[in-house]
């Protein structure tokens, strides 16, 4: 979806067309994996942060298109809302510093990115949910000027026909009804990418899945939405009703859902994520492309407007040939880069380690896990090895940071930059302060002023401390 459209309106045979290219597509990929014709090249890693503009009252700004003219880094690009924008890092071999060349990246993309807001006279800054949000601000006034986002929001009403219902229900109760797909703009997130040779591609889909509970309660960072406190990671449930249609046969309430955990781990190749996709789900944007049929420009395309958690791409190397890659999308944006770098260091050493064995859990219950993490954040108690029910902050310090510190050392990450980053990690566990915490602590000690916490957030942000430290 980050690919921009030259139109908005679609006809049968556009879509007759785009089915026809996504079958071959989807083929085409089948064959050349069973072949072993997919990349083998060792892991690379990389990032997207998506993150907000606010004014001086952490309201948001839209001025995203101010932002892009000034910004002369092609590493950025335009979100959904006028208020978001995304960073990007350039990707690197997961070997030896690499965590501390991408903190490094990460800290002069921001610098630069944090000037130019300063330039327009405003602030960036990166929280899964802004706590000062207000429906009234997720309107069509503030889509960014692109086709693809008008586009996607005229085809899912039309699959839709009925306005969003928006409910969750937390430590308080949410419930609203929305007419557009703009509540997806109040979910930011910090995805991290992992290309994989393709022997160890479904392994390493699947070790993802597994490692998406601790992930998503170490990185939680999304109490608030609307002024209600709801999910440790309220990321979830928002982003997985805001596109709320379903696949074939019952389009708007189907048993797959185009934003959600996946209905299965991959049983022998990747490219069955792919089957489903081209099977269970109608195609939202049937556009013309005109490249090689190598280019799995279809594929790629229609896998874009379904969102798993943990969704696997198709790429190229430098030389042109194709490789599969891990987007872990459960992480929010926040609440600093060297946490963001923990985070990352966590999901790559357990996704390693966690793919050299079966799975302790069926997917069910590691689905059921990652609900309970994004629900209850460092306090969950999930499901593991053996059936045996844990404290999750405990499965983290006694197995799970361990073995994600395994799985740097398997990928030759040094020594000292692996225990750095996940110390981080085993601090905040231990503390049981990750983002989520310290804003509902900040408002148990200081009340519901979501200015003055936003304010004090972003000051502890710019510092890059980590969040297990930042006082209330």
């Amino acid at each position: 979806m980050g690919q921009e459209i030259q139109g908005v309106d679609f006809t049968p045979a556009d879509e007759a067309r785009f089915q026809a290219q996504l079958e071959a597509d989807t083929r085409r990929l089948e064959e050349l994996e069973s072949r072993s014709r997919l990349s083998s090249h060792p892991p690379v890693a990389g990032f997207e942060i998506e993150a907000w503009l606010v004014d001086d009252d952490m309201r948001p700004v839209p001025a995203n298109q101010r932002f892009m003219a000034r910004l002369p880094d092609s590493l950025a690009s335009p979100e959904l809302a006028k208020f978001n924008v995304e960073l990007n890092n350039p990707p690197r071999p997961l070997r030896e510093d690499a965590l501390r060349r991408f903190h490094h990246d990460l800290t002069e993309i921001w610098r630069r990115a944090d000037a130019t807001a300063a330039d327009i006279g405003v602030r960036l800054l990166m929280i899964g949910t802004l706590p000062t949000l207000r429906q009234s601000d997720l309107t069509l006034d503030n889509m960014s000027n692109l086709n693809r986002y008008r586009a996607l929001n005229e085809r899912i009403l039309k699959h839709r026909d009925k306005p969003l219902h928006l409910e969750i229900t937390g430590r308080e109760h949410l419930e609203c009804l929305h007419d557009d797909v703009m509540l997806e703009a109040g979910a930011t997130s910090f995805q991290i990418h992992l290309q994989v040779p393709q022997d160890q591609a479904v392994a390493l889909y699947n070790a993802s899945i597994l490692a998406s509970a601790a992930t998503v309660a170490v990185g939680a960072n999304s109490p608030y939405l609307f002024g209600k406190d709801l999910w440790a990671e309220t990321r979830i449930p928002l982003f997985e009703q805001a596109i709320g249609i379903g696949g074939f046969g019952a389009t708007t309430y189907g048993p797959l859902r185009r934003v959600g955990y996946g209905s299965d781990y991959a049983r022998r190749s990747l490219s069955e994520v792919f089957r489903e996709n081209l099977e269970h789900f109608p195609i939202l944007l049937p556009i013309r492309f005109d490249e090689p049929s190598q280019r799995f420009a279809h594929l790629c395309f229609h896998n874009g407007t379904i969102w798993r958690w943990n969704r696997p791409l198709v790429g190229f190397d430098r030389d042109g040939t194709p490789h599969f890659r891990i987007e872990h999308r459960v992480c929010p944006a926040g609440p600093t880069l060297v946490d963001m770098t923990a985070n990352a260091a966590l999901y790559y050493g357990l996704a390693q380690s966690l793919s050299l064995e079966p799975a302790p859990v069926s997917f069910a219950q590691a689905r059921d896990n990652f609900y309970l993490a994004a629900i209850h954040g460092l306090a969950a108690h999930i499901v593991w090895s053996a059936q045996r029910r844990w404290a999750l902050r405990q499965l983290l310090l006694d197995e799970l940071i361990p073995r994600a510190r395994e799985g740097l050392q398997q990928l030759g990450i040094h020594r000292r930059d692996s225990e750095y980053y996940l110390d981080l990690v085993r601090q905040r566990t231990l503390t049981g302060q990750n983002g989520s915490q310290w804003q509902r602590g900040f408002v148990a000690a200081h009340g519901l002023d979501f200015t003055a916490m936003t304010q004090t957030y972003l000051n502890l942000q710019r510092q890059d401390q980590p969040v297990h430290t930042w006082p209330l």
